[in-house]
């Protein structure tokens, strides 16, 4: 009795410890800057044939289609790809009846994920990554993203926009996302394709998804060079960086369009609007409901042909009006010469006289005297 008395106390003490005791938030478990960092130097050691020496039970094999325009590639670069995979015990088929790849492991296949590699390589492949860039996918540092970009914009004109967006001016923009992320970028109809490290992919996906969403790709790019630049200094790398990094405000640049006519509500009333007079009311106020039959017909009458009158003269001002002569410049005098300025008559003499002499070809003194000379030299010889 004693034992189970003391047990139930002992159970008693420790669910009140239990409830007593506050949940710690998982941030302050294990801080996040502690699972990020990596040793200097340290290198993943690669699998070998000695970790896996009988190989694998079972085979397994990853197909995908490639469009018609890869074909001629493909079949060149062939060769290529079955050699790369060969060296990993990887059988890879072209067919292109079907226009298919297909990779499949052998007994010899020791690597039991290099099955998935081979698979990535396929599609990117198919996805217009040339060969030299898609077999880097078989080293163990290296790892693809194919991202679907083709169904979040639903314009077409809007998509191609936003995809033109994302390479820039002669392809600038992906250049300068290349070098920030150490990632190869393909973009190509409604993927892009990226091959690089994990950390460089995730970046290449957050700026991919937020240009498609209209945030232009400059804003990330500038986010990612702090960030290079922060990464450098050994005493920010486990602080906070959201003081240095920018925070760009999203505006609403299109504004509602306003219409032309503008509805004015009028007051609210309780009251109902005034009954309209009825023609018997109009004609009791002018007195015309009183008159007789005859005197109504003339009145009628008498209006008609003041509007004919009224018509008539409106006419004959709209013919008269091309008969109306227009309205002349007034006359501009000419502005006399200012006496101030005194004319050189001999001066113009001159000028005039030298250039009649030149017109006619008639030689100076001077001209005259060299020839006489020349002359009487010819005649002496």
């Amino acid at each position: 009795m004693a034992s189970s008395s003391q047990s139930g106390l002992a159970t008693e003490a420790a669910k009140s410890e239990f409830r007593n005791q506050k949940p710690k938030p998982e941030n302050q478990a294990v801080d996040e800057p502690e699972l990020l960092t990596v040793p200097d130097g340290w290198k993943e050691p690669s699998f070998s044939k000695e970790d896996n020496p009988r190989g694998l039970l079972e085979e397994s094999s990853f197909a995908t289609l490639f469009p018609k325009y890869r074909e001629a590639y493909l079949k060149e670069c062939w060769p290529l790809v079955q050699k790369a995979l060969n060296e990993h015990h990887v059988n890879a088929t072209l067919d292109l009846i079907e226009g298919s790849m297909t990779v499949c492991t052998t007994k010899k296949t020791f690597d039991p994920y290099i099955v998935i590699r081979a698979r990535d390589l396929i599609k990117l492949l198919a996805r217009s990554v040339s060969f030299e860039q898609a077999v880097r996918i078989l080293q163990d540092d290296v790892a693809c993203d194919i991202i679907k970009i083709g169904s979040l914009v639903r314009n077409k004109e809007r998509f191609v926009k936003r995809r033109q967006r994302l390479i820039g001016p002669k392809g600038s923009t992906l250049k300068a996302l290349e070098l920030l992320t150490n990632c190869y970028i393909m973009v190509q109809g409604n993927t892009v394709s990226a091959i690089g490290p994990f950390s460089g992919l995730k970046e290449v996906r957050k700026v991919v998804l937020d240009t498609m969403k209209n945030i232009h790709p400059i804003y990330n790019i500038k986010t990612l060079m702090i960030k290079r630049e922060l990464a450098k200094d050994s005493e920010l790398r486990s602080q906070s960086w959201e003081r240095f990094l920018p925070q760009f405000k999203h505006k609403n640049v299109n504004k509602r369009k306003e219409p032309k006519k503008k509805t004015v509500k009028k007051q609210y009333t309780p009251f109902p609007p005034p009954q309209p007079e009825s023609q018997i009311d109009k004609e009791l106020a002018s007195g015309e409901y009183f008159l007789k039959a005859n005197q109504k017909k003339r009145q009628k009458m008498e209006a008609i042909k003041a509007k004919q009158a009224e018509a008539l003269s409106k006419r004959q001002e709209e013919r008269n009006k091309a008969f109306i002569p227009p309205k002349e410049k007034p006359v501009v005098k000419p502005k006399e010469a200012p006496t101030e300025t005194k004319i050189d008559v001999a001066a113009i003499k001159e000028k005039v006289k030298k250039a009649k002499i030149k017109k006619l070809g008639a030689l100076t003194a001077e001209e005259v005297k060299l020839k006489m000379e020349a002359d009487e030299k010819k005649k002496k010889k």
